[in-house]
Parts: C-alpha cells; structure tokens; sequence
C-alpha cells in the first residue's frame, strides 16, 4: 500500500514538471510576434522589436524586409515601393502628372535643375537651369536621394511648395514659391520634314509608351496624314518602354489585325500569342496608315516595350530599323497594390519577337547601323566648378570628352587635368571669346553647354535620323 502511494506520488510529481516544462515551452512560442507564416521571420522580428539598441518602427522593419525580399530575386526590374514611390511610379506612366515642371540631376549630392519644363509653374517662377536646390519648405536636403526630393516637391495641385536654390551665376541664395498643378506627360511629338524636292516626310517620335500613347499616336498621325507625307519617320530612341497594351494599340494602327506582334513565354514555358487588333478608326485613316513607308529609329537606349514595337515591324518586313543596337530587355513585368498603399513589381514573363527571338541581353540589331557623332550622343548636362592642372574629378572628364569631340587635342579623358588639358582648355576660350586662361570655371562650362545643345538641335548633325531619310527616299523610290 505504501509503495503504490509513492508510485503514484512520484507519478504526480513527474506530470506536474512535464507540464511546466510544456507550459514554459508554449509561453516562450506565444512571445514571438506573429507577422508572418515563417516562424524565422517571426522570431527575427522579435528580436529586433525586443533588443535592439535601435528603435525602428514597425512599418520601416517591414519594408526593408519587403524590399529585401524583392532583392534577393537578383532581378533589376523586380522591386518594392513604398506607398510614396509607388504613387511616383504611377504618375510616371499617367497621362497627367502632378508638380511644379523641373528635371533635375544629381551631381556630387547636389541636386542641380537640369531645365524647366516649357510654360510650367517652374519657368514661371524663374527657376533656372543650374540652379541648386538645397532645401523644399522646411527640409534641408542633405543625405537625401532624389526620389526623397521629388516626394517632397510633388503634392496637390493648387498646394504652393516652396523652394530655397542656390544660383551660381550670382553666388546667392534666393527663395521661390510655387504652386503644383497637373502637367501633361505628353510621350508623342511630330513634325513635318521636308525632304529633296516637293517630299515630305512625317517625323514622329515616342519618348515612353504611357498611358495615353495610343491616342496621342492616333492624334499626330492624323495630322502628319493630313499635311501629305509620303512616309513615317518613328523615332524610338531612348524610349525606356512602358505599357505593353500601348504598343499593341500603335502597331495594330499599322498593320492587319490578327498579326502576332509578340509572344508571351511564363515561367513554366508556355507560350501565347499576343495579336495586333482592329481599332476604331474610319476607313482612309487606316488604309493611308497601311501603306505608308516606315522606317524605325533606335539606339542603345531603347528598350522593352520600344523594343516590342521594333521587333514586330522588323520581323514584318513592315519598316526598316536604323541606327544602333537596342537595349535588350526581354522580360514583363506586373505590378499589384500592398495593403500598406505600397506595390510590388515582378518579372513575370519573358517576351518573344514574332520570329519566336528571345532578345534579352542582346538587343535588337538594326538593319542599317549608323553611329553618332560623340557630341551628338553627349547628355547635357549642368557643371559648376572651377578646376586647374592638377585636379581630378568628373567634370573635368566629361570637358575632355566633349572638348575631344570638338576636335581638340586631348589625350587622355579620365578626367585627369594634365598639361594636354590646359592647352585644349586655353585655346578653347581663345576661340570662343572667353577670358584668357588654362582653367575651367563656370563661365567655361556654360559655354561648353551652349556648343552641345546648338549641335544637338542642328538636325544636320543627326546621323541617324538623316540615313533615316535616305533610307526613306530610296523606299519611295523603289529601291529598297
């Protein structure tokens, strides 16, 4: 009798411990915040929420883990928004967008103003080209990246945003106040180009393909039609990409219907075939706008969906591409709205050229390759400073670029300011009425901006778009 009691005490003593024990276990699970279905990112959030030194708020844990989730994918078109960025990211590719008018660079953490866009509420409010900005309202902006500072400047139309701009030209600083207002993103462009004797061609460029691509393409080669051109000059350089259903709407106003302009390939590998469609357009628009010689005019800057559209009328045999090779990207993403406002972006899909091409990483290569002139092909852009022999830095390399296109001796472009350098330097401002001297300065710079822009905007020294007009012509002709 006496043993069983002690069998039956040590019995109870042995539950009771196995309980605390499971008790202690369970209590410890229960402490792990529940923010996910993996218990390591549950524990590794409670971790950081209970210990570390560093108090970071909750949603700032949650978006870096979101974002590194999307970088872990080691794909460049695949990434996270926060809900600022992707209200950015919308008005990029929308029809309006809301702000107050400015490009704006970054150079050495200064944030430079490029130029104002034409009649905005910027140009209006004198902002100038290489004016600094240094602070928006009550926010100084070191430390910050430029996709702080748009947020910061963009808001609601009608809301006045003002802005403190450091302005070299008089070595002061001035405050302006300006009001946002909805800005067209106007992607399309035409003009009439007079070609040899009584030939007009139709020049039609397409900076992006956003949302209203297709109806502005509609709009200016209603126009171009109207004015008697005799072909269509495309110009796709430097168009980034955009809205796939953009280019279908453009490409289906230039050939039949039912034509496959693409192919869609998943992950798993199937493939389906994307097909140009009838629009709603009258008879003559679309029977003049499937007959008119096409020539397409691409770069190295062209890219996805600008590509799609130089890929199908290639593989058509529709148009003639011409100048360099394109960019190479040949995925599709999709994009879907978070629950805390932000968004997430996905390669999704390879896409294919009618001829069945999987161009990405290599291009699209153009049927006749034309390369520019260097100083066609520099960027513009805005540099302050002042530099001598001796000196290093980026702005002295890309001088010696620009001053090696012009056809001055410079034998190195490093950006290194060599003895070479100083000569092509004085003999520069000799030349252009500049004060004597083997130093570069703001009033060098400013000059060197005025010789690139007045190149660029002389057609004449646009290769590409010239070989475009020949080609054009021999098509007319027959030739080709």
């Amino acid at each position: 009798m006496r043993k069983s009691r002690i069998f039956l005490l040590l019995g109870a003593i042995c539950i009771i411990a196995v309980s605390i024990i499971v008790w202690q276990k369970w209590s410890a699970t229960e402490e792990v915040a529940k923010v996910s279905e993996v218990p390591v990112i549950d524990q590794a959030y409670s971790l950081i929420t209970e210990k570390s030194v560093y108090g970071t708020a909750q949603e700032k844990i949650i978006e870096g883990a979101l974002r590194g989730m999307t970088d872990a994918i080691q794909d460049p078109y695949s990434t996270y928004y926060n809900e600022k960025e992707a209200a950015l990211h919308k008005q990029s590719l929308a029809g309006q967008r809301v702000g107050i008018g400015i490009e704006i660079t970054e150079k050495n953490g200064k944030f430079i103003v490029v130029s104002p866009v034409k009649s905005s509420p910027a140009e209006k409010a004198g902002i100038r080209p290489f004016d600094e900005i240094v602070q928006v309202d009550n926010e100084r902006l070191e430390g910050k990246t430029i996709g702080e500072l748009m947020q910061l400047i963009q808001g609601e139309a009608g809301q006045k945003v003002t802005l403190v701009l450091y302005r070299p030209s008089t070595e002061r600083h001035i405050k302006v106040s300006v009001e946002r207002a909805e800005i067209a993103n106007k992607t399309v462009s035409s003009k009439v180009l007079p070609v040899g004797k009584d030939v007009e061609i139709g020049y039609i460029s397409i900076s992006m393909f956003g949302e209203k691509t297709a109806e502005e393409w509609v709009e200016a080669t209603k126009k171009l039609i109207s004015e008697d051109v005799e072909g269509l000059i495309v110009d796709l350089r430097d168009n980034p990409g955009g809205y796939l259903h953009s280019v279908a709407a453009v490409v289906s106003s230039i050939e039949k219907k039912n034509q496959v302009f693409a192919y869609m390939q998943n992950g798993a590998g199937a493939m389906e075939p994307l097909k140009t469609v009838a629009i709603e357009e009258e008879k003559f628009y679309l029977d003049k706008m499937s007959k008119l010689p096409i020539v397409v005019l691409q770069n190295e800057g062209s890219a996805s969906a600008s590509e799609v559209m130089a890929g199908a009328v290639q593989s058509w045999e529709r148009a003639l591409v011409v100048g360099g090779k394109s960019f190479g990207k040949g995925t599709v993403q999709e994009t879907w709205d978070l629950e805390n406002g932000g968004e997430i972006k996905l390669s999704t899909n390879k896409w294919l050229t009618p001829n069945r091409e999987w161009i990405h990483g290599k291009g699209i290569k153009a049927d006749i390759e034309v390369e520019q002139h260097p100083l066609f092909s520099m960027e513009v852009i805005p540099i302050t400073g002042e530099f001598a022999e001796g000196d290093f830095s980026e702005e002295v390399a890309y001088s010696q670029k620009v001053l090696s296109a012009l056809g001055y001796t410079v034998n190195r472009t490093d950006g290194f300011y060599d003895e070479d350098t100083g000569d092509a330097v004085a003999l520069y401002r000799e030349k252009n009425d500049l004060k004597e001297g083997r130093y570069m300065d703001n009033e060098f710079f400013t000059n060197v901006r005025e010789q690139i822009i007045k190149y660029k905007e002389d057609t004449d020294n646009d290769a590409q778009l010239n070989m475009g007009l020949s080609v054009m012509l021999h098509r007319l002709d027959g030739d080709i």
